[in-house]
């Protein structure tokens, strides 16, 4: 449990001080451009943000994507960040439950509810670790914090990496089969900022998954997070990979056209023209996750309440700006895919491929 504790302080620490974002590999997201509208015919004030997602209404569509968990510093930055999910009427995710499995006294550091009794909550657990649980314990993990949902993460390219990490991967598909059709809750198959590619989307479509986090490359590379914390061969393999993924819009778009009922868009989302930008490749929310974690450390709440009120000017002024009354419309609106994204697209056109 030490280990796991010690990894979850680096996580935290390196994510918020350390220079741990893609290199090369950006989200893409720079490579979708909107069509301005100079006759709107909108008042910025009828402009709706509110979506519908997974049966909650939020009052814009912004998730704060899971970062943590299983520490004192833990528990302070989710109760933090999930009481201002609440007030703001965001969808909020804990990090990895495992500290939570392995050690009951740790509850407390996800426990959230209290302040946060009716935001859209995402609960978390890995494949591999959720591969050896019976449903029962799973729903356990869910029903513990008060989830309305739970998320499975993927992450081979950083369990490579990391010191101790898993090393099979095998048994994803069916364990997906198994909860979707038994947990009694909705099962987000999320990665950890790797992204979702053509083949994993049909996958997980062919298992029964409705809901996905793409996490796509670009943002924080968690390869690069733990490749810092590696030594020896595991940090040679992280230095190659840091960079390895499947850029967050193109895995928006690829998910969108797979017909998932819900697209999370994280992996380097941090303005609200990031999330405008991926609303309109079919996004239903954007996650945030760093950019919001390193607001707070710097100034606590009052910082990071003025970064999501920019964040949300933004998102308000675009959908004004491109004549969309509501996010809806924005996910209709005319948009151009220009560079490196259109290359990816057009090369992974055929459904057959990747």
């Amino acid at each position: 449990m030490a280990d796991i504790g010690q990894r979850k302080r680096d996580h935290l620490e390196l994510c918020a001080t350390g220079d741990v974002g893609f290199r090369g590999t950006t989200t893409l997201l720079e490579c979708v451009k909107l069509v301005h509208d100079a006759l709107p015919e909108l008042h910025l004030d009828d402009v709706d943000l509110s979506v519908t997602v997974l049966g909650k209404r939020l009052r814009a569509p912004i998730l704060i994507a899971a970062m943590t968990g299983g520490t004192a510093e833990a528990a302070e930055v989710n109760r933090a960040l999930a009481s201002l999910a609440e007030a703001r009427g965001y969808a909020f995710g804990v990090g990895s439950q495992r500290a939570m499995h392995r050690a009951q006294e740790t509850s407390w550091t996800y426990a959230v509810r209290d302040l946060a009794p009716t935001c859209l909550l995402l609960g978390n657990v890995g494949m591999v670790q959720a591969r050896e649980l019976s449903t029962e314990a799973l729903r356990a993990l869910a029903g513990g914090i008060g989830a309305d949902a739970l998320c499975v993460h993927l992450n081979p390219a950083m369990e490579l990496v990391q010191p101790g990490g898993d090393r099979d991967f095998r048994g994803g598909a069916e364990l997906f089969r198994r909860v979707v059709g038994e947990l009694g809750l909705p099962v987000v198959a999320k990665e950890t900022g790797n992204g979702i590619g053509p083949r994993t989307a049909r996958a997980l479509r062919a298992a029964g998954v409705r809901h996905l986090d793409v996490s796509g490359a670009g943002g924080t590379s968690w390869v690069g997070v733990e490749t810092l914390r590696a030594e020896g061969g595991a940090r040679r393999l992280g230095e190659a990979l840091w960079d390895w993924g499947v850029p967050t819009a193109v895995a928006v778009h690829l998910a969108a056209r797979e017909g998932f009922e819900t697209v999370f868009a994280t992996g380097g989302v941090g303005t609200g023209l990031d999330v405008a930008r991926a609303l309109s490749l079919g996004a239903h929310a954007g996650g945030i996750a760093r950019p919001l974690l390193k607001a707070f450390r710097a100034g606590g709440r009052d910082e990071a309440e003025r970064y999501l009120d920019g964040v949300e000017q933004e998102l308000r002024a675009l959908l004004l700006l491109t004549g969309s009354r509501s996010v809806e419309a924005l996910r209709r609106a005319p948009r151009v895919l220009t560079g490196e994204l259109r290359d990816w697209l057009g090369q992974l056109s055929n459904p057959a491929e990747g």
